[in-house]
């Protein structure tokens, strides 16, 4: 590490303590952690939740700041030391490295900063045409964000599932719970298309499997949308997936229609049909609301992608196992370890898209 790289390093935190706006958060921790010690403060429960998740949100970046901040001042210190023969040349690249990891890491995660971004996150998995081969490729998928979520620590409960007639999922409806976790996740939206060998073919023929993703946020009590009873429609049904004797004697699982929009939500993950009734109407809410996102955003967004037909040319990302190339055709971001990101490793797919600004679009679908 040289004086210029640690002056560099210094430069970039000053910057996030602006641009977080770090000195204001420090007011406002103090100010709403007093509110949460007053005698009064749960008679509201919703006001005091949302107190509670500011908070929260606030404290996180300070402690990233913090946590950021500390490890320059480490490196500098190490450096000094380096000069007077204390430490070795390694030693100090080694404390290099974490610090700017950690700056790297923040100046990523500031690009996430819309009010839905905070959001947890509802990912829906839908196989595209082609049978046996997109039903095992939409399960795949699902897989991979299995993985991504118990790596980055999220929370995943299923909300509703289709099974295959053979193999894989015709769709799934996930819950995906953590920070930032529709903010990372909503570059996701669109057509991911599976090219390989297929194990089901018997001649061994290369074949190309579609399925879209979805991703909408999940509102919570910062977010007021009002529904009114007479605008739903509801049914209740089986469940489809495996759960027991339970899930299969009794009609626990429901779907409502909102009948203005159209817009259709479903859960089947509660034993309890009260319990499913009150989640479907949380996702019921959370399409109303990314509708509604949808329409105050002048330019097309991620969002968008979830307009496309599953079929050619609309795809917004290729996983060709038998090249050893995944590709966004967004962004351009190519991993050639396929294995790696089947397996949960698509931090930088979603990296990529919350730093690309839309402007340069490779248009190769290869």
């Amino acid at each position: 590490m040289t004086i210029e790289q640690l002056k560099d390093l210094q430069d970039r935190l000053a910057s996030l303590r602006r641009y977080l706006d770090v000195d204001q958060r420090i007011h406002e921790i103090e100010d709403k952690t007093q509110e949460s010690l007053a005698g009064n403060f749960w008679d509201d429960p919703k006001k005091a939740e949302a107190t509670l998740k500011e908070l929260k949100s606030h404290q996180t970046w300070v402690d990233k700041f913090k946590n950021g901040s500390l490890a320059v001042d480490e490196a500098s210190v190490a450096l000094e030391l380096y000069r007077e023969d204390a430490m070795t040349d390694g030693e100090v690249d080694e404390m290099y490295q974490i610090a700017m990891g950690l700056i790297d890491e923040m100046e990523f995660k500031s690009t996430i900063t819309k009010q839905e971004d905070e959001l947890n996150a509802i990912l829906e998995i839908n196989a595209g045409a082609g049978g046996t081969e997109a039903c095992d490729w939409a399960a795949m998928l699902m897989r991979m964000y299995l993985m991504y979520a118990e790596k980055n620590g999220f929370k995943v409960s299923e909300l509703s599932i289709t099974e295959g007639d053979v193999v894989g999922i015709k769709s799934v409806a996930l819950e995906i719970t953590g920070d930032l976790a529709y903010g990372l996740l909503k570059g996701e939206n669109g057509v991911h298309r599976l090219v390989r060998v297929s194990p089901y073919n018997s001649q061994g023929k290369r074949m190309t499997s579609f399925a879209s993703v979805f991703v909408h946020p999940m509102v919570d009590d910062r977010i007021e949308i009002t529904l009114n009873p007479a605008d739903l429609e509801w049914d209740t049904f089986r469940a489809s997936g495996a759960g027991g004797q339970h899930v299969n004697k009794t009609e626990s699982a429901v779907r409502v229609r909102h009948l203005p929009t159209g817009l259709v939500a479903e859960c089947q993950q509660e034993r309890s049909q009260i319990q499913n009734r009150e989640k479907a109407l949380v996702l019921l809410k959370s399409r109303i609301y990314e509708k509604e996102l949808e329409k105050q955003q002048a330019e097309k967004d991620a969002v968008e992608a979830g307009k496309m037909k599953n079929e050619w040319g609309s795809q917004i990302r290729s996983y060709v196992l038998d090249d050893r190339r995944v590709k966004d055709h967004r962004t351009g971001f190519t991993n050639n370890n396929t294995d790696a990101v089947l397996n949960g490793d698509i931090s930088g797919f979603l990296k990529e898209f919350l730093l690309w600004d839309g402007s340069n679009v490779s248009g190769n679908n290869e």
